[in-house]
């Protein structure tokens, strides 16, 4: 048995609406969000995905961020290091939505961008700087093309 067949990450995914689960069914069901997570993820933890609407996502935002407005994803990071992993990301669909559709992106592989971000921002990776931005954005475009996806930085 493989290193990676002994991992240990439990995913949960929550929704904020019966119209969003019913939305994510379409998009992408569970099997699919849980192998965009391992992909990103690959080290034991506790992982959340919560799928929300636009009010939720601005409250969240604005209460840990002061930034009043909805935003595509929030990672919630309580635990980190080279061995395990526990965060909730927080997705806002109607923003992942939007932006797919202004960036002129299919909304599956734009969702799957959004989820690696997170996963990576729980794993510790930030944009704040100029340098860690591109090491973030490498590290995302290598594992969305694992995924058959694109960069999603060529049409930016």
């Amino acid at each position: 048995m493989s290193a990676l067949n002994k991992l240990k990450l439990n995913i949960e995914v929550q929704f904020a609406s019966a119209a969003i689960e019913k939305k994510m069914a379409e998009i992408a069901p569970f099997p699919l969000l849980k192998k965009w997570v391992k992909t990103a993820i690959r080290i034991n933890g506790q992982l959340t995905l919560r799928f929300v609407n636009h009010a939720e996502s601005r409250r969240l935002n604005f209460h840990f961020r002061k930034i009043d407005k909805a935003t595509n994803v929030l990672t919630f990071l309580y635990d980190v290091s080279q061995q395990s992993v526990s965060a909730d990301i927080v997705l806002c669909l109607p923003v992942i939505s939007r932006e797919a559709k202004t960036q002129k992106k299919m909304m599956h592989s734009h969702l799957a961008h959004m989820i690696i971000h997170g996963c990576l921002h729980a794993q510790g990776y930030d944009h704040e700087e100029e340098k860690d931005a591109h090491t973030m954005e490498t590290k995302e475009v290598a594992l969305l093309d694992s995924l058959g996806f694109a960069s999603p930085y060529l049409a930016l």
